[in-house]
């Protein structure tokens, strides 16, 4: 293993610029990237990855994710490589792979003090041309543009009441409803991504490509980090525009029961794997902001046994909970009737199992997916109690796309250097 200190130097999207730039250059793989909270780092970035399609049951395998985290003198977490990648909702044929990812022996990761390291799972020192790109990136922003199609407001609002009517029924308590913005991209899904890091600084960042097209993640959510034998899970439920006072979601029965029925769920999930006695909520209903929105959050926490796999994990919990619905089995056969396009990556998951710093996965909203050909879709929905008003849940997912539809691509200071 070799950690090596690199020293201040570009911000993550200027650095993920420069090195999609030289692979771009050299036919070689392209970086992946997860950008915001990840492994108590700012940024964790790999500086070429081969993202294959696998089977869902092989993504994030067991291996590299059930040890206790490895930590420098300091106490920070080191991460040297590992397998990045996604899995997507299990809903049927998507329009991208139902999985896929790739494995990193490096990754250069930034962390919060404004320190770039490099980090290796070999011996082998960093390459002068990675210190370079951390150091030094020297590569302005590239233009693209999108052409965003907006969804079927009647469609949504039906599914809205279908759901109520579900609940009266005793089908469900609660169950999240979604629907899709479609797009086409001119540019790339890279500088896409940069740009929108840059602009909008979400918490659980993440970026892949392979030869099957791409996808941005702007995520302000954890599904599940694992360290060692503890499994934390952070779901988001309840949410109202930034423009509005935050200690409203406090005040709303709904957003809360909406966040207390999710909790519930999780940590049913958890309790199928934990040891007896040791899920608990360590943080309920804190308000905290997300790019264009104030969101409940709550934090729940339990122990596992050592022996269980990352396909265990996922069998107990995915897909995630505030994605799905009470109770979940029943919620996933209702929303399969009612949305009529398959979710894709999005509500699913994206993230790295990893030797060294263990197993961290986002939820896979504010997500959006790119085929090859540039084709985008952006998932958006939100949870229908029986307080939900249509007309407010559409408002609802208005307001959490709008920092995405708002993006704009960034404009160089001066002719590119990449």
């Amino acid at each position: 293993m070799r950690l090596q200190r690199l020293g201040a130097g570009g911000l993550p999207a200027e650095v993920l610029r420069a090195l999609h730039a030289r692979a771009r250059n050299r036919s070689l793989p392209t970086p992946a990237a997860l950008i915001g909270q990840w492994f108590e780092a700012a940024a964790v970035i790999a500086p070429h990855l081969q993202a294959r399609p696998v089977a869902p049951r092989d993504a994030f395998p067991s291996r590299y994710a059930n040890r206790p985290t490895t930590t420098t003198t300091g106490g920070e977490p080191v991460i040297g490589g590992g397998w990045i990648g996604y899995r997507a909702y299990p809903d049927g044929a998507g329009r991208l792979p139902d999985a896929a990812g790739g494995w990193t022996d490096s990754v250069l990761r930034l962390d919060t003090s404004g320190c770039w390291w490099y980090e290796s799972l070999t011996d082998i020192p960093c390459p002068a041309y990675l210190a370079a790109a951390a150091l030094d990136p020297q590569c302005e922003p590239e233009p693209w543009s999108m052409r965003w199609t907006p969804p079927d407001r009647q469609s949504h609002h039906n599914n809205v009441e279908a759901c109520k009517a579900a609940i009266r029924a005793g089908e469900v308590y609660q169950s999240c409803i979604c629907t899709q913005f479609t797009g086409q991209l001119t540019g790339r899904p890279a500088d896409f991504f940069t740009d929108a890091i840059e602009q909008t600084r979400p918490a659980r960042a993440a970026y892949l490509q392979g030869h099957w097209g791409a996808v941005a993640s702007l995520s302000p959510e954890l599904f599940l980090a694992r360290n060692g034998t503890t499994v934390t899970s952070s779901p988001i439920k309840g949410t109202l525009p930034l423009s509005a006072d935050p200690a409203a979601l406090r005040g709303s029965a709904k957003d809360v029961a909406e966040n207390v029925m999710i909790v519930d769920l999780v940590r049913n999930d958890l309790g199928r794997l934990a040891v007896t006695g040791t899920v608990t909520v360590t943080d309920l209903l804190r308000v905290r902001p997300a790019p264009g929105v104030w969101h409940l959050v709550s934090t729940v926490q339990a122990q596992i046994p050592p022996t269980t796999t990352t396909v265990e994990l996922f069998e107990a919990s995915f897909p995630p909970a505030s994605v799905t619905g009470c109770p979940k089995t029943r919620a996933q056969q209702l929303i399969s009737d009612w949305e009529t396009q398959p979710r894709g990556v999005y509500c699913g998951t994206v993230g790295m199992s990893s030797p060294l710093a263990g197993l961290e996965l986002n939820v896979a909203i504010r997500t959006v997916e790119f085929t090859a050909t540039g084709s985008a879709v952006l998932g958006v929905g939100g949870g229908i109690t029986i307080d939900s008003d249509p007309a407010s849940e559409w408002q609802e997912c208005l307001d959490k796309a709008r920092t995405i539809l708002d993006l704009t691509p960034a404009s160089p200071a001066h002719s590119s250097l990449c």
